[in-house]
């Protein structure tokens, strides 16, 4: 079976492919640490993106009840969708459009510090979410894009499977 960045994957460039394989490569802190960088360093040309593509809401729970719990149950929340764990908070997150994944991770890193959990007092980055941070700086805004969209979508958990296509059941659809 492939795994969720093979499925969602087909309509990135290569580059952007390997930038997604390099991200799905890092530990669960890595990536919030990741999108909370890249949401301080680059909001201004993604977030206008997100959200005129998105509806808001969508996703009550997620921008919503959220916002009043302690940080240790917001951060264990932000692990169990990152992580792909079956917790109500990751199915709420894994049945909202690419888009509006986006907008949640949006919305969360601008609370940051106030309403969400902030980035712990003092924390390095790793090398390797530098180095991710500084390759996803090196694209191109509609490659930045859809980078995050891939990622944001291979997170949450959903039981929705892909259809088959026809290569896969070796039937053709009928009228």
């Amino acid at each position: 079976m492939n795994s969720p960045a093979e499925t969602n994957s087909h309509s990135l460039s290569n580059d952007t492919q390997k930038m997604v394989q390099k991200i799905n490569g890092l530990g669960t802190d890595e990536k919030l640490a990741l999108l909370y960088f890249i949401y301080e360093e680059m909001g201004d040309s993604i977030t206008p993106a997100a959200p005129e593509a998105a509806e808001p809401e969508l996703a009550p729970v997620l921008l919503g009840d959220f916002y009043n719990l302690s940080d240790d149950e917001q951060l264990n929340i932000m692990r169990a969708i990152v992580n792909r764990d079956d917790t109500p908070y990751s199915r709420d997150y894994g049945a909202l459009t690419a888009n509006n994944q986006l907008v949640v991770w949006y919305a969360w890193a601008v609370g940051m510090g106030d309403k969400i959990v902030d980035i712990p007092e003092g924390y390095e980055a790793t090398e390797a979410v530098n180095g991710v941070l500084g390759d996803i700086e090196g694209l191109d805004f509609e490659q930045q894009i859809s980078v995050l969209r891939d990622v944001a979508n291979n997170m949450g958990h959903t039981d929705v499977k892909p259809i088959a296509t026809q290569a896969e059941v070796g039937k053709t659809s009928s009228l």
